[in-house]
């Protein structure tokens, strides 16, 4: 073998080397990331407190309504939420069909076309009453308002036109628990034991805010405040209940009753509390 040839094989077996260990540094490289994400995907899937994250996007909401060719057409816009959770999707979207029926005293099992659909007939048989009446109009605002672990606060403003009627930013409040897939009532996080204790706070504000209605008003409204129902929310500070203009009785004003962080803590289970607050 020449000297050449030599040289050349050399040459030959320095770079296999080197290519072996390129190569092989690589594989190290990937093997560890490939287990990471491996590990992290585990990881969620074996941990049910590991919820998707919801990445919350604008949109409006997906209905249709009737072609209209007159100059005087109804006006609905409903301003939605999309999110990672199909389930909360879902939900939102109930809620936004609750919403909509309440505007017209309706409360069914309706899809929210199927509400938009009988809130359009509602207009419809306004407008054809006379000829001067203008058709409704509804905006309606969606947004999450608070939000700790599973629990999902939702909130929507509407504003209106019905008949002689109009309305500005009319508050509704909804709370889920994304890990049960559950809507919550505020009894369901209410410490069974406390319920008197809630229910007399509850008497309390109540009271104090009767005092402050019109006689008649103050004739018509129970005696007693019924709060199993009712709107409520929660946020940094505690929980309160929430009751619109004329949803006690009719010309009532609106009512809010706040529980401080101390009372919230005692009043609500000690789980809830611990993964809300």
């Amino acid at each position: 073998m020449d000297q050449w040839t030599k040289h050349m094989k050399q040459q030959q077996t320095l770079i296999m080397t080197i290519l072996s260990s390129v190569l092989l540094l690589s594989a190290c490289h990937k093997e560890p990331a490939k287990q990471q994400e491996q590990a992290a995907s585990s990881t969620q899937n074996s941990n049910p407190d590991v919820l998707p994250y919801l990445d919350i996007q604008t949109k409006r909401a997906e209905y249709a309504l009737p072609f209209c060719e007159k100059k005087n057409c109804i006006d609905i816009d409903i301003q939605s939420l999309v999110t990672k959770d199909p389930w909360l999707n879902h939900w939102i979207t109930t809620n936004q069909s609750k919403v909509v029926q309440a505007q017209i005293d309706l409360k069914q099992n309706l899809s929210l076309q199927q509400a938009i659909n009988a809130y359009v007939k509602k207009s419809d048989d306004w407008q054809h009453e006379f000829s001067a009446n203008q058709p409704y109009r509804l905006h309606i605002q969606t947004r999450v308002a608070s939000q700790r672990n599973q629990y999902v606060l939702l909130q929507m403003q509407v504003s209106s036109r019905q008949a002689d009627v109009e309305i500005k930013e009319r508050q509704y409040f909804f709370v889920a628990d994304r890990k049960l897939q559950k809507d919550l009532s505020i009894l369901d996080v209410i410490e069974p034991k406390q319920q008197v204790a809630f229910d007399e706070i509850v008497q309390s504000a109540y009271q104090q805010w009767l005092k402050k209605q019109t006689k008649n008003v103050q004739l018509a409204a129970p005696k007693k405040l019924h709060w199993g129902q009712a709107d409520w929310f929660f946020d940094g500070e505690g929980v309160g209940l929430h009751y619109r203009a004329n949803e006690i009785v009719k010309d009532a004003k609106q009512l809010e009753i706040f529980l401080n962080k101390s009372q919230t803590q005692q009043m609500l289970k000690a789980d809830v509390f611990h993964k809300m607050f």
